[in-house]
């Protein structure tokens, strides 16, 4: 259909937008056009392809997450390096979602329509966080940050199931887990303004590894999957890489689709394997 064609089109746009306020508008147009808000001309559908990197700006400088340096949040700075991380985590996150209208293109409207409403929240949490940025004295790309996010995209290029089981359900819903003890740690140093921002995250967020867990659930069902529980911790053994670790947001992963039987697996997981040496 011609006006699905567009939409390929337009997402691949954004995508490769390189500056952030051109990728948010670019995001604000495929938004309105998807939702017939405004026309626009028809456009070819672009053929799929790998795309190692996406659009993004010259800076931050990206590195290894080990050569990243940690700081205390009890300075300007170290506060600003943690608004920096997160909001370069969003800013990945964007590209994510529209990566996901680009590529799987035989899923219903309703998945494209479901990962543009993921990139426009992630497009404002990006604002959000470069606005607070900008009040610590700091801008986007000032800092160095990693690729891990985008990595983990483009290792699932080619298999929906597997997006949607390894990047919402694992590296996003990593930040279920992570973002309340940041936010405990900043309202001890008194940055409530940086809470805030952190608040509205969280809570969209669960929707966001919601939506993964949705067409996870939906594609083993189309594969014949009968277990999607199993399935998902088989391929975390497979591809999880040290991503599961405690500790775990249990209501939120439950509110955000995750069964009882895969928190047990989560946590099975994350245990180090017994010592060979040690017996009972």
């Amino acid at each position: 259909m011609m006006h699905r064609d567009t939409w390929f089109a337009l997402a691949e746009r954004a995508l490769l937008c390189v500056e952030p306020a051109d990728k948010i508008e670019a995001v604000a147009l495929l938004g309105r056009v998807m939702r017939g808000a405004q026309r626009h001309e028809p456009l070819p559908a672009p053929p799929i392809r790998a795309i190692p990197v996406p659009g993004r700006p010259v800076r931050p400088e990206l590195v290894l997450p080990r050569e990243l340096k940690s700081r205390k949040l009890g300075s300007p700075l170290g506060r600003a390096v943690l608004v920096h991380a997160v909001a370069h985590i969003e800013f990945n996150a964007i590209n994510l979602a529209l990566d996901a209208i680009y590529r799987f293109r035989s899923l219903p409207d309703t998945f494209s329509l479901d990962w543009l409403s993921v990139a426009e929240d992630e497009a404002r949490h990006f604002q959000l966080l470069a606005r607070r940025l900008g009040e610590l004295g700091h801008a986007y790309g000032d800092f160095p940050a990693h690729n891990g996010l985008w990595q983990a995209a483009f290792d699932t290029a080619d298999d929906a199931l597997k997006r949607m089981a390894l990047v919402p359900r694992v590296l996003e819903a990593r930040g279920l887990d992570v973002t309340p003890g940041m936010m405990a740690r900043l309202r001890e140093v008194g940055d409530l303004a940086t809470v805030a921002c952190l608040e509205v995250i969280l809570a969209e967020e669960v929707g966001h590894v919601a939506i993964g867990t949705r067409w996870y659930r939906y594609l083993c069902a189309e594969a014949g999957i009968a277990d999607s529980d199993a399935h998902f911790l088989n391929l975390l053994r497979q591809h999880g890489h040290g991503a599961v670790r405690p500790p775990f947001n249990e209501p939120a992963r439950l509110s955000a689709g995750f069964t009882v039987r895969e928190q047990a697996g989560l946590l099975a997981l994350s245990m180090p394997p017994p010592d060979p040496g040690v017996s009972d």
